[in-house]
């Protein structure tokens, strides 16, 4: 009988709350927390990217971000008064019915100060087209909320000065390096929240891949059971009527492609991992893809004690001399106090093309790496399938941990891993794969894994814990 009191009672105190209309004060308050939403308002870098499936929670977040920063109560930034930013979406008719539906949504009526309509009428804001709110500022000023279509074209986006712009999906490239230029002078903040439903674009290349390596870009996907608020039976029903690509978007916010990915195992959340100290006993063997005009590429691997392998160091330049990569092997080899012989040599796995001798050059680059002390070894296996097979092997999850870690320094690798694509001919693209390569030589030198022994190691046991643990926090399983 008391459960059942207690149960009336927090459920009148709910509706008491939902009479006052004061969503921001609901917005993650309750027993239930979306954790990526959190994570995305907790986030300080100031290029914020949310991929969501549909219906996961994606918009909400950007919308009370605007809030947040508006009226000046953001819970994990700096607050400002007199904050000026605009809401970005595809059309006026998508405006209305979900950025603008969900900002009203959250600011409460006696926040606002004004409200400026482009079309309808200012007393029925929602069945009409917003130009722009003011809003009241806790410190004292008052904050615009300005309304944006990318169909009104680039010109419409020039000359204000922001401190945030919010795109509600994905815009044009144009318009997204226009309001760029809005927030400079304020050192402002993009954010979006968006379906990736149009293929390879921009997004999937600046954003996902970070192709600039721009240290303020940050990214989550956000799938439907992150959401929870949406149940499994729903989820199910949602996911019975999707398939292949469509599905990876829809349901997961993944950026889909005709061809394929060629390694879909690898998930930058699970496998990049940050630097630490490596004891001398774990390292292994250096890996070169080798390339002047054309990027060389190499890697430095690490072997734990539970055959572990960590890739804790990379060198990647194009169009320079042996003189160069030579320099810059040694230079990252002394950095990490790396084993050489007994003359300072370092060794290291290179393509079988190294052997060959050029119109440009009476010597290989085997033999001009020999010269300069680095003794590389041409005898790789370059099986292609074979190769593939054996670092899906290495990526994927088994007890939930898998047997590949890349540390986070390695950008280029990570690149390559996440825009590696199958293409014609069930051959993936012979393109920005340097790293890809070296990677696939180093794994194939090594004997095939043996099957995971019955009892593991106590080291093993508490490290498949801790990541189990991480995991969980991730997911919200607490």
């Amino acid at each position: 009988m008391r459960d059942i009191v207690e149960k009336i009672v927090k459920i009148e105190g709910e509706l008491k709350r939902r009479r006052h209309e004061d969503w921001l004060a609901l917005y993650n308050s309750g027993e239930k927390k979306h954790l990526k939403q959190l994570a995305f308002h907790k986030c300080q870098k100031r290029n914020r990217w949310v991929f969501g499936g549909n219906r996961s929670g994606k918009t909400e977040c950007g919308a009370v971000e605007c809030v947040y920063m508006a009226r000046g109560i953001h819970p994990y930034r700096e607050n400002r008064k007199n904050v000026v930013g605009w809401v970005v979406s595809l059309s006026s008719q998508v405006q209305r019915d979900v950025a603008q539906k969900k900002i009203l949504q959250y600011l409460r009526r006696d926040w606002i100060e004004e409200i400026v309509m482009l079309s309808g009428r200012k007393d029925a804001p929602e069945v009409g087209v917003i130009d722009l709110i003011r809003v009241k500022n806790v410190f004292g000023g008052v904050s615009v909320i300005g309304f944006k279509s990318c169909d009104q074209g680039r010109e419409k986006f020039q000359g204000a000065s922001l401190d945030f712009v919010w795109f509600d999906e994905e815009p044009p490239k144009d318009i997204y390096t226009e309001c760029r230029m809005r927030v400079m002078d304020k050192q402002g903040d993009i954010f979006g929240t968006m379906t990736p439903l149009k293929g390879l674009t921009f997004a999937y290349t600046d954003i996902f891949l970070n192709k600039y390596n721009d240290e303020e870009i940050w990214y989550e996907f956000m799938e439907w059971s992150d959401n929870p608020y949406l149940s499994e039976r729903e989820v199910k029903r949602l996911e019975a009527g999707l398939d292949g690509a469509e599905l990876q978007s829809r349901r997961y916010g993944k950026f889909a492609s005709a061809e394929g990915l060629v390694y879909p195992e690898f998930d930058e959340r699970v496998h990049v991992i940050e630097p630490f100290s490596i004891p001398k006993d774990w390292q292994d063997k250096i890996s070169i893809d080798p390339g002047l005009n054309n990027p060389l590429a190499a890697l430095w691997f690490a072997v734990d004690f539970d055959d572990n392998v960590y890739v804790i160091a990379e060198h990647f330049a194009a169009g320079k001399d042996v003189d160069f990569h030579a320099d810059a092997i040694k230079e990252i080899s002394k950095k990490l106090d790396w084993h050489s012989d007994g003359r300072g040599r370092i060794t290291a796995l290179i393509d079988s093309a190294a052997k060959q001798r050029t119109l440009a050059s009476s010597k290989s680059v085997c033999e001009l790496f020999y010269e300069r002390d680095i003794l590389v070894n041409p005898d790789v296996d370059k099986d292609l399938f074979a190769g593939i097979a054996r670092v899906k092997s290495y990526l994927n999850q088994k007890n939930g941990l898998p047997n590949l870690y890349v540390f986070s320094g390695c950008v280029n690798l990570i690149r390559e891993l996440k825009g590696y694509f199958w293409g014609s001919g069930d051959v993936p693209k012979k393109t920005d794969d340097h790293c890809l390569d070296a990677m696939r030589y180093y794994l194939m030198s090594r004997p095939k894994k043996a099957a995971v022994a019955a009892e593991k190691s106590v080291i093993q046991r508490d490290k498949e814990r801790r990541w189990r643990a991480l995991r969980n926090r991730e997911r919200g399983e607490f």
